[in-house]
């Protein structure tokens, strides 16, 4: 049974340092000996010359942890070092780079509920994260990207930790008994990439449901669309899994195994490694970090950078007769914000509406606010205003 040992770089100060003195490279800019090197150079250096590191982030913070993720992206040279970020995360839905948030969650009850709302700089699906929830992030030279390598590690370490045996699906999500127990994504860059994922262990599944609930309403939107699949709780296959265990289970997994090949080097292997370091992300530590964070948690970032969409809902006019051609009410989002409110009725052209909202930001109590105001307006002064 794996038990959690943090060593050699066991300090904040130790651990950057020793990994920045390692790669060559600084915080910022400066050389990187992975420029230098041709994708089949990078290929050649031999597993013997890779080091492992393990780090933990030390915060429970969605958008400094995805600021974390993203400065070691930036900064670290990968070549003969290779890293795997463990994280937790407060209750939170992380969308997609190029999501449409509203067409994943409904945004004003997560707001009402104290649920953060973020978007990743990776693509795929939207997730829940709580403190139930593990997240994994394996850094790599773009050469070296395995996502299969990563996930095989990941069901390595279940089975050899629980006795679980997981499966990896066509969609590359980790499943057992055919439920969904790991979502994946990635961000490939050029030296560098990353591939990240979820583990649900003991995540509260009735939260995991409200959040990802939308709002009803038609969204005609671009934008990627996340795949619905069941879900289990490892914790529901074996009641002995827990986040701490198999956050150490996997970290032993990862330092125990060579670069690139699936084999156990156990203890010999492990040793030779960096190993475990428990990470406090501060400016201090990763200059330029609390830039990074500003920017996941904004309101440009987070709901600017949604592709633009439109969403309609119907509406009942006062003493509009039941055989009278469905009326709907659309709202156009571009960056976030409405641009057109518009009604629509079936064979004619859209009718704008005058109204103040347009230019302030959307949200699904905004829409619904407009709605619940259209349908004071009787069918007569509606006809009226319309020139019919």
């Amino acid at each position: 049974m794996a038990a959690l040992a943090v060593h050699r770089c066991n300090t904040v100060a130790r651990a950057v340092g020793k990994c920045i003195t390692t790669t060559g490279k600084g915080t910022t800019g400066g050389s990187n000996n992975n420029k230098q090197l041709s994708a089949a150079d990078v290929k050649k250096i031999p597993d013997s010359e890779v080091k492992k590191s393990v780090f933990i982030s030390q915060s429970n913070d969605v958008f400094t942890n995805l600021a974390l993720e993203d400065w070691i992206y930036r900064n670290f040279d990968f070549t003969h070092h290779h890293i795997l970020m463990l994280w937790i995360n407060k209750p939170t839905v992380v969308v997609g780079r190029h999501q449409n948030p509203f067409a994943e969650t409904n945004v004003s009850q997560l707001m009402r509920n104290e649920v953060e709302l973020a978007r990743r700089n990776s693509g795929g699906g939207a997730v829940f994260h709580d403190l139930g929830n593990l997240n994994c992030t394996f850094f790599v030279p773009r050469a070296r990207y395995d996502r299969k390598y990563n996930l095989n590690l990941i069901t390595r370490a279940l089975y050899r930790e629980y006795a679980i045996n997981a499966d990896i699906s066509d969609r590359d999500d980790i499943t057992v008994m055919g439920k969904k127990i790991s979502g994946t994504a990635a961000k490939l860059g050029q030296p560098n990439a990353y591939h990240h994922c979820t583990l649900l262990v003991n995540s509260n599944k009735l939260h995991l449901g409200e959040s990802l609930a939308k709002d009803e309403a038609e969204i005609i939107s671009k934008a990627t669309a996340s795949v619905p699949s069941p879900i289990k709780n490892l914790s529901d296959v074996n009641r002995a899994v827990n986040i701490q265990q198999l956050l150490s289970a996997i970290g032993y997994e990862f330092l125990r195994t060579p670069a690139t090949q699936l084999t156990d080097g156990g203890r010999d292997l492990l040793m030779k490694q960096l190993g475990f370091q428990l990470i406090n992300p501060t400016e201090k530590w990763f200059p330029g970090l609390n830039e990074l964070r500003e920017n996941f948690a904004s309101w440009d970032w987070r709901f600017g950078k949604t592709p633009k969409f439109s969403v309609q809902k119907s509406i009942q006019l006062k003493g509009q007769d039941v055989q009278q051609p469905d009326l709907k009410i659309r709202v156009d989002v571009e960056k976030g914000l409405m641009q057109e409110i518009s009604l629509i009725v079936p064979g004619q052209e859209p009718i704008p509406v005058v109204s103040n909202m347009v230019g302030q930001p959307y949200l699904e109590d905004c829409f619904n606010g407009i709605l619940e105001a259209m349908k004071g307006a009787s069918t007569e002064n509606m006809k009226h205003a319309m020139g019919l």
